[in-house]
């Protein structure tokens, strides 16, 4: 394998309905949830599978998509479906995982239904959090922490509907 060759391959699924989020992770990979019971929240790296097109990966821009940003962002200063390579991540708050069963089930993520999992690490906030961040000025004002955005009006941010 060389450096622009890459393996990636799912290691398990996403079950998703307006209120019930499960990953379903695949036989072979039960036993990597071991130990994870205990973790409030974990990262999902899942694939954005419904915007993995040739034309989509070309993405490098976007015009205005939050209302306060500039003209044009480059998409790495987004969270954008539409990337060179269409990785979500989500960090998730856990409601329970079985391993025998190779079920996790989450309070929430930011995937859709049938969306492939490429990795699942632990959050762990002596790694993952960071205590002095700035942001852009066009994003200052959005929540400062996961448990805010809920009651956040994301309506009023974006320049296309939310779905």
């Amino acid at each position: 394998m060389n450096a622009k060759d890459f393996n990636v391959f799912s290691l398990g699924t996403v079950h998703a309905t307006s209120s019930n989020w499960v990953i379903e992770i695949s036989p072979e990979y039960r036993d990597a949830l071991i130990g994870l019971e205990g973790f409030s929240h974990i990262q999902v790296f899942f694939w954005l599978h419904l915007h993995d097109t040739d034309e989509l990966r070309k993405t490098v821009t976007c015009d205005k998509p939050y209302k306060k940003a500039p003209d044009v962002l480059g998409i790495f200063a987004t969270r954008s479906d539409y990337r060179p390579n269409p990785i979500g991540l989500s960090v998730c708050p856990v409601k329970n995982i079985d391993v025998r069963k190779g079920f996790v089930e989450l309070y929430y993520v930011d995937a859709e239904d049938g969306s492939p999992i490429i990795d699942i690490k632990p959050y762990h906030p002596g790694v993952d959090r960071v205590k002095n961040v700035t942001t852009p000025v066009w994003c200052a004002h959005w929540p400062q922490w996961y448990e805010e955005m809920g009651g956040f009006n994301w309506a009023d941010e974006f320049n296309f509907p939310l779905s």
